[in-house]
């Protein structure tokens, strides 16, 4: 009864442990390597391997085993009797297959030593036995190797019986698993035996994975668990057909074959709707999908159908359109009908206005405007309120030509007129009135100062007429279409309110009862100088300067004094000849008082002559820097506020309406002066250095700890001066300090403070978490969309203007002085380019001269010629950080040297798009490399239409053509020199893929230049950049092999060889 009730609960035991099993594996995919009820020969049984140290005879032998009718082959041994026993059993070679961690599970009986029949026999009896392996790279074991013993082998463990039997006639049978990590081709399992009575009944060899599953529409492969039991592996996912990965898809994979927290996943694309989670299906005739998306097909829109399946949008039906503007959501529309009742409302000799109604029809939308044409309007007329895009219905042209037939028509369009081709018009002929004889004469200044300017002219000659009222017309030189009139009656006029800096155009008619007169000449007027003849503005002369003047005043002075001087001696003599002649000298009272109201005369004389030297001293002082500040607003704004590089940069003036503006620290003879005056003095005791994170130019960058008294920690970037630094550098180390100092802007790096009165010198800056813009999108390739990176540019952008407009200039503008901070902000940085002359070998893309070292890529033609560095030089850097950003941090010009960048810039080579570019964005680029400076745009028109983008990013999906590569630079490698798949891949660092390329059928390199995107995607590659650099190489492998015979026919002066495809 006892024995039957321990087999119950040793029964039970055993049925719970192999549920538990079960239950932990219920998910996960088993795959068997190696099965003794499998793996056995019908003639020749197991073939294990077998030794023994004593007796062959004595050690494991193989035996058939029954039950329930199955017959198994299995190894037993029972050498208790003997002394020294060392019984070795050895598995066959098992192959790994995917495995990373093999499991091995025995099923094994065990007698025992207790309840031996025969204890008088026994020498020496155990309960247990050794688990080992062999690891080995292939299968090469026989009798003798690997050697039997311990030191050979691992030990994986000593495994005892948990139930153990002493009738044979019941045999007890335990079930233990225990599990290695592998790391070589294959294994060796044994079992040593030192002296139990054991049989091995089962072994079976497995591996654990997580099995094949979809999740987020995408598939996961079968994946093996990893080596150690506590790690897991992460797999990538590839799409279902038909999705798109929106972020890469992930699955951890568990030791267990369980799968846990996916991330990423993939949607249909356009075209196709989810179908559960798995699939993704056509979307059915009459409906569409325009975008990827997890949303489902939707039903075409009105006057519009779908008539195919998969339809990305719906086609309109005929007569109707769509706009570029319009979401595909919206129903197709159509253009307006014709305006209706066009008419004129009113005409004299040098004007028409226009009225009409509005078109019956609108077409469906509420975006009518109109549009004038002109055919015989000279370029010159002026139309109210405008020539296109206006909702009202009147129009008024002036600057006609009297007695003249003008044909005009006014289209009514909306947004889809455009795209029509049809134009709904109406058209109306009138003629303007004969031109009258009267026209006013003689326009004259009668009075005018710094805001104010009072005019006077004569009346026509005709004494018969009538004039009603005048019309005096007036507009800045520099602003032509900003045109102001005023009617008066009289024959003159004051006008308040003027620029001093701006030069005006005046022009006068008269109005008679028959209708409004010709204009007379226009005159050009400063608020300082005299009227000049038409098409003339003053200029600034060199006897203007204002050291002539101050010269001439200290001569007048001199003069009036010696006058002074000269009639006092003058008056004594006098007085002292006169009394010689009638014999008697004056009263003591008389000479003091002649010879005092003399002097008195003198001196009131010559001061009367210095006050009206002091006035118009300081006239035209005023005149000069009102004139000189005129000729700056003619040129760029970075040409009057600095000096030439080579020089100083220092400002002259300040820009109109700017707040504060930039001071260059060396003006100062004591730098220090800049430091104190610039900066905050921070202790050093409030300053906790964390960690390096980098080094710079004059010590190590590291992060830290800012704390301040009654503030909270702040996250810095420490800037320290290495110890032994020299005078020079220590100086430039503050002055970079001293300049940023000056700066308070969201996309400027901002100064925290200096720590100067303790060792080392520091500069604190705020902490930008990304570090520097290039190796941040170099770190995160293709992984922003193309919103994302303008917002970056018109960061920068915005940070440049504030800079331009305090009067600064970089000179050093490159992704690699951008910092980034945790939420994609960009911080132009790096204020502290050397001045000096740097003679060593420089390979940083740096061109040294006489002024400064330069950045050759990042620089100006004229900077680089000239060195003169300008606000336009800078926008012309800008253009380059917009290509490296779009590029995603690749090196402008790539392995270029810096003479070829020169001579190629020179001759009007431009860089090519990026890859998937927006049109929007490299046309903003070329416009920023301009080779004419004051062609280029200014930041604040940069930062514009960077925010227009944003405001409608649709204006983004144009995506910029293609140009071929610059083939024939000597730079550029020669992709068709490469004979094999191999060399090709390994060359452009994509060797991962060689056993891809050739499964999928890519055998030779004249089949890799037909490569798709398609095909990349149908071999499984989906990383964005790997697939810009694939395709990048085969463009560039397709144009060599066309371009082949044509390169020594093409040759650039220089030596740079450039391609058609860059030259603006």
């Amino acid at each position: 009864m006892a024995v039957n009730r321990r087999d119950r609960i040793f029964g039970v035991l055993q049925l719970l442990t192999l549920l538990a099993i079960y239950s932990r594996f219920a998910h996960a995919s088993i795959e068997v390597v190696y099965d003794t009820n499998v793996n056995v020969d019908e003639e020749k049984g197991l073939q294990w391997t077998r030794y023994s140290s004593t007796d062959i005879k004595r050690g494991w032998r193989e035996v058939s085993y029954s039950e329930n009718n199955d017959v198994w082959r299995i190894h037993t041994v029972c050498a208790v009797s003997l002394t020294g026993v060392n019984n070795w059993v050895r598995m066959p070679y098992i192959p790994r297959g995917n495995a990373n961690r093999l499991y091995i599970e025995m099923k094994f009986s065990m007698r025992t030593c207790d309840e031996y029949p025969h204890p008088e026999n026994l020498s020496q009896c155990k309960e247990t036995f050794d688990l080992l392996y062999y690891e080995a790279e292939s299968d090469f074991a026989n009798s003798m190797m690997p050697t039997w013993d311990a030191s050979t082998y691992k030990k994986l463990d000593t495994v005892a019986a948990d139930r153990k039997f002493t009738d044979i006639n019941h045999a007890e049978i335990n079930t233990e698993t225990r599990s290695i990590p592998i790391t070589r081709k294959g294994v060796y399992f044994a079992f040593r035996d030192m002296g139990s009575c054991t049989s091995l009944i089962r072994v079976k060899v497995y591996y654990i994975q997580c099995p094949s599953t979809v999740v987020n529409f995408a598939i996961f492969p079968n994946t093996s668990t990893a080596q150690v039991v506590t790690d897991v592996v992460q797999t990538t996912g590839r799409c279902v057909e038909y999705a798109a990965a929106e972020r890469e898809p992930s699955y951890l994979c568990k030791s267990s074959g369980i799968w846990y927290l996916p991330s990423g996943g993939c949607k249909c694309i356009s075209g196709y709707q989810p179908e559960g989670q798995s699939k993704c299906t056509e979307c059915p005739v009459g409906t569409y999908k325009w975008e990827t998306g997890s949303g489902i097909c939707q039903t075409c829109p009105s006057h519009s159908y779908a008539s195919s399946r998969k339809s990305v949008e719906c086609t309109c039906d005929p007569g109707y359109f769509r706009s570029p503007t319009d979401s595909k959501s919206k129903a197709c529309t159509r253009p307006p009908s014709n305006p209706r009742n066009l008419s004129e409302q009113f005409s004299d000799q040098s004007t028409i206005r226009l009225q009409w109604d509005k078109p019956t029809d609108k077409g469906g939308r509420d975006d009518l405007t109109y549009r004038v044409a002109c055919e015989q309007c000279r370029t010159g007329t002026e139309y109210l309120p405008a020539r296109s895009k206006f909702n009202h219905t009147h129009v008024t042209l002036t600057g006609l030509y009297p007695n003249t037939e003008y044909t005009i028509s006014i289209y009514a369009e909306n947004g889809v007129s455009g795209v029509s081709g049809v134009q709904r018009k109406a058209t109306v002929v009138v003629i303007t009135e004969a031109a009258l004889p009267s026209r006013v004469e003689n326009i004259r200044v009668l009075s005018k100062d710094v805001h104010h300017i009072s005019l006077a002219w004569d009346k026509p000659n005709d004494p018969s007429i009538i004039i009603e009222e005048y019309e005096v017309k007036f507009y800045s030189l520099s602003d032509p279409y900003n045109i102001s009139r005023v009617h008066v009656e009289k024959q003159n006029i004051s006008i308040k309110g003027l620029d001093p800096t701006h030069v005006y155009v005046f022009q006068v008619r008269a109005k008679t009862t028959e209708g409004w007169g010709e204009f007379s000449e226009s005159i050009h007027i400063t608020l300082e100088d005299i009227a000049l003849p038409d098409g003339q503005v003053d200029r600034v002369h060199p006897g203007d300067s204002p050291i002539a003047i101050i010269a001439g005043a200290s001569v007048a002075v001199i003069v009036c004094m010696a006058i002074v001087i000269i009639m006092i001696v003058i008056f004594l003599r006098s007085t002292i000849i006169f009394s010689d002649i009638i014999g008697s000298r004056p009263a003591p009272s008389e000479a003091p008082i002649g010879i005092i109201a003399g002097a008195i005369v003198a001196v009131v004389a010559c001061m009367v002559i210095v006050i009206i030297m002091v006035i118009l001293l300081r006239r035209s002082v005023i005149v000069f820097l009102k004139r000189n500040h005129r000729a700056c607003a003619e040129k760029n704004v970075s040409d009057c506020e600095t000096l030439q590089y080579s020089n100083v940069t220092v400002p002259l003036f300040t820009p109109p309406g700017a707040v504060r503006t930039y001071i260059d620290p060396h003006t100062y003879e004591d730098p220090q002066q800049a430091v104190r005056e610039f900066t905050k003095e921070i202790d050093a005791s409030h300053i906790i250095i964390e960690s390096v994170i980098g080094g710079g130019e004059f010590g190590d960058v590291c992060k830290g700890k800012l704390r301040l008294p009654g503030k909270m920690d702040m996250c810095v970037a420490i800037k320290t001066l290495k110890p032994g630094a020299s005078e020079k550098n220590r100086l430039d180390f503050l002055t970079e300090a001293s300049i940023m100092g000056q700066f308070d802007d969201p996309n400027v790096i901002y100064l925290e403070g200096v720590v100067t009165k303790s060792n080392p010198i520091m500069i604190v800056t705020e902490y930008m978490e990304n570090g520097s813009l290039d190796s941040f999108l170099r770190n995160n390739d293709g992984k922003f969309t193309s919103i994302q990176l303008v917002g970056m540019l018109r960061g920068i952008a915005a940070g440049m203007r504030y800079l331009s407009e305090m009067g600064y200039v970089h000179r050093d503008l490159a992704a690699r002085n951008i910092l980034v901070n945790e939420n994609l902000v960009c911080k132009v940085s790096d204020f502290g380019l050397s001045r000096e002359i740097d003679t060593q070998d420089n390979t940083d893309g740096a061109y040294t001269t006489k002024g400064g070292k330069i950045p050759v890529r990042w620089t100006a033609p004229e900077a680089i010629a000239f060195r003169k560095f300008t606000s336009s030089s800078d926008v012309w850097s800008y253009g380059v950080v917009s290509w490296e950003v779009l590029a995603y941090g690749e090196r402008p010009y790539w392995n270029w040297s810096n003479q070829d960048v020169i001579k190629a810039v020179d001759k009007g080579y431009r860089l090519p798009p990026p890859m998937d570019c927006p049109e929007a964005t490299y046309q903003l680029m070329l416009d920023c490399w301009q080779k004419e400076r004051s062609h280029r745009p200014k930041f604040a028109a940069i930062v514009k239409t960077l925010e227009k983008l944003i405001r409608a990013p649709e204006l983004l999906r144009k995506i910029a053509k293609q140009k071929q590569p610059d083939l024939l630079d000597p730079e550029t490698t020669d992709v068709t020199r490469y004979t094999s798949i191999q060399d090709w891949l390994t060359s452009i660092k994509m060797d991962r893929y060689i056993e891809t390329f050739l499964t999928a059928g890519f055998l030779n390199m004249d089949m890799v230049s037909h490569i798709t995107l398609k095909d990349l995607l149908n071999m499984e590659i989906t990383l964005i950049g790997h697939q810009k650099k694939i395709m990048n190489s085969v463009q560039t492998l397709r144009a060599q092999m066309n371009q082949l015979d044509q390169i020594n026919s093409l040759h650039i002066e220089g030596g740079v060889q450039l391609s058609e495809g860059f030259l603006v």
